[in-house]
C-alpha cells in the first residue's frame, strides 16, 4: 500500500528556514509527479509546489516563489521542501501528494496523500 510520510515540521521565528521531508514507500517513485499543499483551519487545501517525474521541471504559489525550493531524489523515494524566509502567513499544516497521470496545481488531482506536518511561523 502507498504511504507517504512527511517530516521537518516545527515552530520558527519569522525570516527563518525549514526544510520538509517526504518519503514515499511502496510507490513507484519516479512515475510520479509530486506536490506540496499546505492547510489551514477552515480553509480549503492550497497549492504549494509541485515537481516533474524527473524533477526537471518545478511549479510554485505566487505566494512562495523564491522563497520555496521544491526537489525530489529518485533513487531514495524522497521528495524535499525548503523554505527559507518564512513567515508568519507561511503556518499551516503541510502536505505531500502524489499523482500518476498529471503535472497540476489542483489538489483534486492528486492520488496520495501523507497525514501533514505542522509548520508554525511566529512573528
Amino acid at each position: 500500500q502507498v504511504q507517504l510520510g512527511e517530516s521537518g515540521g516545527g515552530l520558527v521565528a519569522a525570516g527563518g528556514s525549514l526544510r520538509l521531508s517526504c518519503l514515499a514507500a511502496e510507490l513507484h517513485f519516479r512515475f510520479y509527479f509530486m506536490g506540496w499543499f499546505r492547510q489551514t483551519p477552515g480553509k480549503a487545501r492550497e497549492f504549494v509546489a509541485a515537481i516533474s517525474r524527473s524533477g526537471d521541471d518545478t511549479m510554485y504559489a505566487d505566494s512562495v516563489r523564491g522563497r520555496f525550493t521544491i526537489s525530489r531524489d529518485n533513487g531514495k523515494n524522497w521528495m524535499y521542501l525548503q523554505m527559507n524566509s518564512l513567515k508568519p502567513e507561511d503556518t499551516a499544516v503541510y502536505y505531500c501528494a502524489a499523482d500518476r497521470w498529471t503535472y497540476t496545481t489542483r489538489a483534486s488531482e492528486y492520488d496520495y496523500w501523507g497525514q501533514g506536518t505542522q509548520v508554525t511561523v511566529s512573528s
